[in-house]
């Protein structure tokens, strides 16, 4: 079943709501913490997750904010039709040149979407801060699939990690097909493995070669 909030405005709805919720609060930085985007952006998140379920409103039914900081979810609602939504909350300071977050890992996301009523959405934030006050600039409340690849990589680490190249440069394909977009994803992983193992390849003669250096020493 297709999400009624993600294949209508109502995802922009949110967006909006969201921006002019977070510009209406007062300050919640301190003169220490504005140097810190780990500190704003904690900040930014408990925000959202104490507002979160106000703000969908007659979208959300069951509602929960309690997740351990390496869980897929930072936020998790069901909608009327019971599909299930693991909410991923990034931010980003516009200020600085390079960021480059993690999403999720490919292998946790292909287990995740064997079943057609999830959706794994992607909450980022864009802010800057003018003296302590935080004032949002933008925001992209889309599941992974209307993210293009254009605008994503995938990271050596475990099976590989979905990432959000720049944030500074986030593409948007509103209601784009999740069957097309995990062809495309299987696609890129099939490219990205060879690749890793000629990396792997290389890295193994290495130490062949400084271990056979090693073994010719005279003790």
């Amino acid at each position: 079943m297709k999400s009624k909030i993600f294949h209508s405005a109502t995802y922009q709805e949110i967006e909006n709501k969201i921006i002019k919720m977070m510009n209406s609060q007062e300050d919640f930085l301190s003169d220490t913490s504005t140097s810190s985007p780990r500190a704003a952006g904690d900040a930014i998140q408990s925000i959202l997750s104490e507002n979160f379920e106000s703000i969908l409103g007659e979208n959300c039914g069951e509602y929960n904010s309690t997740f351990a900081r390496r869980a897929m979810a930072d936020i998790a609602f069901t909608d009327k039709n019971k599909l299930y939504y693991v909410v991923d909350v990034k931010t980003h300071r516009i200020d600085t040149h390079f960021n480059m977050p993690n999403l999720t890992s490919v292998e946790r996301l292909t287990r995740f979407y064997e079943d057609d009523n999830n959706y794994f959405v992607i909450l980022n934030v864009a802010y800057h801060i003018d003296g302590t006050k935080v004032n949002v600039t933008a925001v992209n409340f889309v599941p992974i699939e209307f993210l293009s690849w254009d605008c994503l990589t995938i990271g050596a680490l475990g099976w590989g990690q979905i990432q959000i190249a720049n944030s500074n440069n986030i593409q948007i394909n509103p209601q784009y097909s999740r069957k097309k977009w995990m062809i495309k994803f299987c696609n890129v992983m099939l490219d990205f493995y060879p690749k890793e193992i000629l990396k792997i390849d290389k890295r193994t003669k290495h130490f062949q070669k400084v271990k056979n250096i090693w073994e010719a020493k005279i003790e």
